[in-house]
């Protein structure tokens, strides 16, 4: 059995075979990360050819390496392997032919596998030379041996065996194994090669030496079983035993013709035998029992070892854990530190601003005056004479409307009918509306924004192109008798002034929010073209807050009663969704005809108990129910307290209200023409217009438009073409 053992241990044993080229460190590299495991045993095989030194007098046969030419060759694989937990062998072979001596010590020790480093001999010298040891070991080797080449950490080559090995191909280790000698023991028939191992190290290494081992050497029974049970041995014994008896038993009748004194003296010597015999068994079974109690010994130290360990391994944590809470007491320390020089720096800045307010608000009129002063900004000066004149001197006849900001007269100027807002001079905010107004609508065009035309400064009147048709509030209140609008139409111009606010909200290089939309600011024209005006008290918004939860922050809400964001009046808070709000409560008045108040609120109820077609404008009869349901929600999704549940106005809002509004030209279509935007579609006006906001917006709703008015040439004739010379156009 111990046989057996020592045979199936020798078959999986790896060898690796090296040298002093580089690939052989990648070969034991290779072969400890892939074939061995933690543990286990790998044989470190080298070659040496015949010596140079011809003072070394090396016999034919070879000789073994010297101590120090084995630490010098062998110290860094057996560091390796110390490492990785492998034990490794050392074996020193002596020959001349390399491959053949591979060959040979892998068919006397029955190897598995070999792992060998790739030649480093380029492809032209291998083609002019013999082959080198790779392909001579992969063409040779028996078929029961696997071959590994390297090649910098890396499988170049692999034969794989196809059989494993035989017990025959065991015979010569067997027998060493008998007469007292390892498997590693070459048999007498290697005449021209020696081979050295060596005793097992602390460091994890083995190395022998033998050279030629004379047939003569005796071991001991202490040498025979190293390691084995007394019951192994006793079983040797007792078979020992039973074969002499039984050789006693065969030649009893031999023996029963000779003299008594000779059979006594035969059992005498049987007798002294079986003491020495008894006395062996003896000593190994002592042996035995102390290393059994060196074992145990071992075993104790070991425990003591760990308990130790563990108890510093536990002081240590506690230690770290009480440095971790140390830190996190002086982290907490700086934070409030921190948060107290930051508190403190806030006080001072508030401080600071309040001081600066009132001189930035002085630089920022004077700069005001001056940009009036040398005409930057874009637009038409008239002086008050003229004003004057076109108006009849403000006469009350030629008056179309109130507003906050003052009266609105219509007149003519340069044969062009006009609306001339005038400034209320008790207006404590008058002339600040009437400057930004004046900036605001100089610098952008876009079809749905209503058109300046010019101004005068010195009196504060504003010059807009005239709507024929008032605003969008006149016309839903029906006031003046004026007919109701179409649902189709309404539609349309709920989609226009979605377009132009994208335009606001995206203008460059800041977003502008007009913070008063409403019906009151939203002029038709005379096909019932939508255009937002009154952006006196508009702001521009930086970008980078735009759409952030932290709005830019306004001193004081401004804008009309309903229709402003509940959550800029509660907090300041100005961002491009504080429009969205006042858009929502204008859709839901564009398709009910009622009042801001609480609007939204009974259309929520309505809806809920399913009568929200009573909520319809009456004036009406032919209202789609459903389009107009989802017209309502998308309205009261904009009337959310909260900035952050409204939807988004390109995305969401945009795309819903164009569907809607095509909804309501498919439908103008197919019931042959009609009016749709109060005016009729034979109208040569409409179907010029037509193309504008249905192709151009469909496919943009966003864009600015940069191309000249062409709208108010033909409104203007002569006059508004003197308008764009002058004013660089």
């Amino acid at each position: 059995m111990a046989i057996e053992s020592r045979l199936k241990e020798s078959i999986a044993t790896i060898v690796i075979a090296i040298d002093k080229d580089k690939n052989s460190k990648f070969a034991v590299k290779w072969a400890v990360e892939n074939l061995l495991k933690r543990n286990s045993q790998a044989i470190l095989l080298h070659v040496r050819t015949e010596t140079s030194q011809p003072e070394d007098n090396v016999p034919k046969g070879g000789r073994p390496p010297t101590e120090t030419e084995l630490q010098r060759f062998f110290l860094p694989y057996r560091g390796y392997c110390a490492r990785k937990g492998v034990r490794a062998k050392e074996v020193v072979l002596h020959d001349i032919d390399v491959p053949n001596a591979l060959v040979d010590y892998i068919i006397n020790n029955s190897i598995s596998s070999i792992v060998v480093g790739a030649s480093s001999r380029s492809a032209l010298t291998r083609a002019f030379r013999n082959a080198d040891v790779p392909t001579s070991l992969s063409k040779t080797a028996p078929d029961f041996c696997s071959v590994y080449v390297i090649s910098k950490s890396k499988v170049q080559n692999v034969r794989s065996a196809s059989r494993p090995p035989t017990p025959s191909s065991a015979t010569s280790s067997k027998q060493t194994s008998q007469t007292g000698f390892s498997p590693d023991t070459p048999t007498s028939e290697e005449s021209n090669r020696s081979f050295s191992t060596g005793s097992w190290r602390s460091a994890g290494s083995e190395r022998m030496s033998f050279d030629r081992i004379s047939d003569s050497m005796q071991i001991t029974p202490r040498d025979r079983f190293p390691s084995g049970p007394p019951s192994f041995q006793s079983a040797d014994f007792s078979s020992e035993n039973l074969n002499n008896s039984c050789t006693s038993d065969g030649s009893r009748s031999s023996l029963s013709s000779q003299n008594p004194l000779e059979l006594e003296a035969e059992m005498r010597r049987l007798k002294l035998e079986l003491k020495q015999t008894m006395e062996m068994y003896n000593s190994a079974c002592k042996e035995v029992n102390t290393a059994k109690q060196k074992a145990r010994e071992i075993d104790l130290w070991k425990t003591e070892e760990a308990c130790k360990m563990q108890e510093t391994k536990q002081a240590e944590l506690a230690a770290l854990a009480m440095a971790e809470m140390e830190k996190q007491k002086c982290k907490a320390a700086i934070e409030a530190a921190e948060m107290a020089q930051q508190v403190a720096e806030l006080e001072s800045k508030k401080r600071r601003n309040a001081e600066m307010k009132a001189k930035h608000e002085a630089e920022e009129k004077k700069k005001v005056m001056d940009a009036f002063a040398h005409n930057e900004i874009w637009y038409r000066k008239y002086t008050i004479e003229e004003i004057e004149i076109t108006t009849d001197y403000f006469s009350n006849s030629l008056k179309i409307g109130e507003g906050g900001y003052g009266p609105v007269y219509k007149a003519f100027l340069d044969q062009t009918a006009v609306a001339i807002k005038v400034l209320r001079p008790n207006m404590s905010q008058g002339q600040k509306q009437f400057q930004r107004e004046v900036e605001v609508l100089s610098c952008m065009r876009h079809p749905n924004m209503v058109l300046l035309l010019g101004a005068c400064p010195e009196y504060g009147c504003l010059v807009y192109e005239y709507m024929e048709n008032g605003s969008l509030e006149d016309r839903i209140f029906q006031r003046n008798n004026t007919p109701p609008i179409p649902w189709r139409t309404r539609f349309k111009i709920a989609s226009e002034i979605a377009t132009a606010l994208i335009f606001l909200h995206q203008a460059k290089p800041e977003p502008l929010v007009h913070r008063d939309l409403k019906p009151a600011n939203i002029l038709l024209d005379r096909n019932y073209v939508s255009k937002i005006s009154d952006v006196g008290l508009a702001r521009l918004v930086p970008p980078s807050v735009a759409n952030s939860v932290t709005q830019y922050h306004m001193t004081a809400a401004a804008g009309t009663f309903c229709y402003i964001d509940p959550e800029y009046q509660q907090t300041g808070m100005l961002g491009v969704k504080s429009d969205i709000y006042s858009l929502g409560v204008m859709l839901l008045q564009i398709i009910t005809a009622k009042p801001p108040i609480g609007l939204s609120h009974h259309i929520t109820r309505a809806i809920e108990r399913g009568t929200f077609s009573e909520m319809l404008d009456p004036t009406l009869t032919d209202w789609p129910v459903e389009e107009a349901l989802s017209f309502a929600k998308l309205a009261l999704q904009c009337c959310e307290l909260r900035r952050k549940d409204r939807p988004d106005l390109s995305s969401v809002i945009v795309p819903e209200l164009n569907r809607l509004r095509d909804l309501g030209l498919d439908y103008g279509a197919s019931n042959g023409g009609g009016i749709i935007y109060g005016a009729s579609i034979d109208n040569p006006s409409f179907q010029a217009k037509s193309p504008l906001s249905q192709e151009a917006r469909r496919s943009n709703p966003a864009m600015q438009m940069e191309t000249p008015w062409t709208s108010i040439s033909e409104k203007s004739g002569s006059g508004s073409s003197r308008l764009r010379l002058e004013n660089g156009v």
